[in-house]
């Protein structure tokens, strides 16, 4: 049996036609309909005036409208948009107005969209990226942030840039350290430090700036993130322009600001100190509200990964054609050579078949593109939601396992 279609104004006629029977009273037919007492004698008050045309939605257009535009302005707008089609409504209201009546910029604006002149915007599409982090900050070591706080200059004109480590769940702060730029080689060394006191964590997650991504490589693999990777850390980095998705570590950052850096030290060495003294008393004395008003280092306990000797090599299933990126960025297929990036020369990349010459390139657990061997073309991630594009197969060092993480993308 097909279901039964039914609209409004089908349902008013069997309201009508029910009244009319006389069966039932106005009050028993309201309450079978759901409707207000009032609500029908309006519709029986339509039908006898107009008939069953009486029972069709009426506009609610106001009859008058006395703040709106006249039809002279109206029409002396639409003219002179016509006239100068490259013109908005700043300059078309700006001189040369015929009229001693001037609409809003508003008002013009949503005239010349109503009347076709104003083309809709394309809304701009937002680069590859891995989208919004969805990793749960429950557990120590699970998630820590890192940032750069602005850089300003320290009394004697010296350039300092606080590069800051947090853990994400709880607030413990790892590192506070001036650097003189935001360069690979003191950020490295300073989370070299940082891993050998506290261990490793499971992800770090950034924004997309130097040194923490690099926008012309593939998946952003910076220098740093390939370093991560191979230590078995997954890189996670929030959505362009959206500081609030790491609103914990810009919390903390402002009161670092406020507590250190107003006015700056003399020196770097002082301002050096000024980190030290506020990075003791947020972890150990300061309360925080997150916590139950209790201070990071009562909740904090290092990972129980520890800062390996020597860097692990990646390891890759048996399902996996493994690769080396040589020094120009490229890899050997077929006796070819595919251009892939210049941050993972040296390195070990996995290639999964996933379709008929179509072939899903891995760095480590992060999915970077597909190779179409036929174009001969390696086409980067677009954006993604959660890393359920592909999972793939890959062991980290240590022996933990990096299967379903989120996969990074590319532009």
């Amino acid at each position: 049996m097909p279901w039964r279609e039914t609209s409004a104004v089908d349902e008013r006629l069997r309201f009508i036609a029910e009244y009319l029977d006389g069966m039932v009273t106005m009050t028993e037919l309201c309450a079978q309909y759901r409707i207000s007492r009032e609500t029908g004698y309006k519709w029986v008050a339509r039908f006898e005036a107009a008939g069953a045309a009486g029972l069709h939605d009426r506009s609610r257009r106001p009859r008058t409208s006395p703040t709106a535009t006249s039809r002279e302005v109206v029409e002396a707008l639409v003219a002179a948009r016509r006239r100068h089609p490259r013109w908005g409504p700043k300059k078309l209201l700006a001189q040369g107005w015929p009229l001693a009546t001037r609409p809003a910029l508003s008002t013009a604006s949503a005239l010349l969209k109503q009347h076709g002149l104003i083309p809709p915007r394309r809304r701009r599409r937002r680069p590859g990226h891995p989208g919004r982090p969805t990793t749960a900050l429950t557990t120590p070591n699970g998630v820590w942030t890192i940032d750069f706080k602005g850089q300003f200059r320290t009394g004697d004109g010296t350039w300092c840039y606080p590069l800051t480590v947090a853990d994400a769940c709880t607030r413990y702060l790892l590192a506070t350290q001036a650097l003189p730029s935001v360069r690979t080689a003191p950020t490295r060394a300073t989370l070299e430090r940082v891993f050998r006191r506290y261990g490793l964590p499971e992800r770090i997650r950034s924004d997309n700036g130097v040194p923490f991504a690099t926008s012309w490589a593939l998946g952003h693999l910076s220098p740093l993130a390939v370093w991560w990777i191979r230590l078995g850390i997954v890189p996670e980095r929030i959505e362009p322009g959206r500081p609030a998705q790491n609103g914990r570590h810009e919390r903390m950052h402002r009161t670092l600001k406020a507590e250190t850096a107003r006015p700056p030290a003399v020196t770097v060495a002082a301002q050096q100190r000024r980190f030290h003294a506020f990075r003791h008393a947020y972890n150990h004395e300061r309360p925080h509200e997150a916590l139950g008003q209790r201070p990071p280092a009562t909740l904090y306990v290092p990972s129980t990964r520890p800062f390996p000797t020597q860097l692990p090599a990646l390891e890759y299933a048996p399902s996996h054609i493994v690769r080396r990126v040589g020094p120009s960025g490229s890899l050997t297929w077929h006796g070819r050579r595919l251009s892939v990036s210049h941050t993972l020369s040296g390195q070990d990349v996995g290639l999964l078949e996933v379709d008929d010459a179509r072939w899903a390139l891995y760095f480590g657990p992060v999915l970077l593109g597909h190779f179409d061997e036929r174009r001969w073309c390696l086409h980067p991630i677009a954006r993604v939601n959660g890393g359920r594009s592909l999972a793939s197969p890959a062991r980290a060092p240590h022996g933990k396992n990096l299967n379903n993480v989120s996969t990074m993308s590319s532009d």
